[in-house]
């Protein structure tokens, strides 16, 4: 009898963690501008499906990681090896459209994965209800068709354009941060920079010529280089989460502002900037005019962290914080000044 009393109220203390929470309720309409036209119209209409499903995240994601690609690649001769011959500005110019065409199309099977889930949906209805699903632009399973129909494209460009490798990871850390949600658990900041640093190795060899198919190579210093920023997206990234903090919250999202409170969050994020600015001008040993550029956006962005505080303000501050990074990507070059 006193077996059978335990395991009861072992069934009745663990009853609550077998209940599966509510899934977030939404109404999608079974009609969308996209799914209204013809195929002829549906194949025209794609180059706006692109930019509505991405727009969020074009100036935010892809300038930045085109920028470290093109850039780094003015700096080739300190980023790169297995050069017979260092390429010149105007061969730089002429990869550019390849390396804004691969972070571009990339970017956009991600937001396709992460836009079309319920959860998604719900939060988008909060944080960002111009999005292409909550406006009826397009369904989440007209998304899923287009997600099936992009992925294999994806992979052949990736493969010709030498970067397959890289590509391969980014579509893994995709399914991890969407499908298995790990972008709602405190390891998202940690995906986020492991693909980050994904993105900007590949956009570097696309620039400068290499990849798989060639003795051109990523140098010592250039992956140092790479981890370095993978680094400072890692302990600042979150700043992203601080104008998202009520739709976070709604869908359950465990960001580091809701974790460990919005005030540390803040001091945080001013911190790691102060620290990357002064370490990243350190490695690169720049003389003193080489400091004033990024140690002016990055004491704006932790300022405008700490004293700037709506959503408003906050939505600005990640583009300060985006315009920060992008002078980091200007050291290498500088160095050779």
């Amino acid at each position: 009898m006193a077996g059978t009393h335990i395991s009861s109220v072992e069934r009745t203390s663990q009853t609550p963690l077998l209940e599966k929470c509510p899934e977030p309720y939404f109404e999608e309409s079974d009609s969308s501008e996209f799914g209204s036209k013809s195929l002829a119209g549906k194949i025209v209409y794609i180059p706006k499906l692109i930019w509505v499903f991405t727009e969020s995240n074009f100036d935010t994601f892809v300038i930045p990681n085109t920028a470290f690609g093109v850039l780094g690649a003015f700096a080739a001769s300190v980023l790169v090896e297995g050069f017979e011959q260092i390429p010149t500005a105007l061969e730089i110019l002429w990869r550019f459209p390849l390396v804004l065409a691969f972070n571009w199309y990339s970017v956009f099977i991600f937001d396709l994965a992460n836009q079309r889930s319920p959860e998604s949906i719900e939060e988008d209805r909060i944080n960002k209800p111009w999005r292409p699903i909550p406006t009826e632009k397009v369904t989440s399973k007209e998304a899923r068709r287009v997600l099936l129909a992009a992925i294999p494209l994806v992979l052949l460009f990736n493969y010709l354009l030498g970067v397959w490798r890289q590509g391969f990871f980014i579509l893994i850390l995709t399914w991890m941060y969407n499908d298995i949600r790990g972008g709602d658990e405190v390891v998202r900041d940690l995906i986020i920079s492991v693909a980050y640093g994904m993105f900007n190795s590949a956009s570097l060899e696309i620039a400068v010529g290499g990849g798989e198919y060639t003795a051109v190579d990523i140098s010592r210093g250039g992956l140092i280089w790479t981890t370095m920023i993978s680094a400072v997206i890692l302990t600042t990234m979150q700043v992203q989460d601080l104008k998202d903090q009520a739709g976070d919250r709604t869908r359950g999202r465990q960001t580091i502002a809701l974790w460990i409170g919005d005030r540390f969050s803040r001091i945080s994020i001013a911190f790691f900037v102060c620290f990357w600015s002064a370490a990243c001008l350190f490695f690169w040993d720049l003389r003193p005019y080489g400091y004033i550029i990024p140690a002016a956006t990055g004491a704006v962005t932790a300022y405008r962290v700490l004293y700037k505080k709506t959503p408003k303000d906050d939505a600005a501050t990640w583009r300060w914080w985006c315009l920060w990074t992008i002078t980091l990507y200007l050291l290498p070059i500088i160095s050779l000044i």
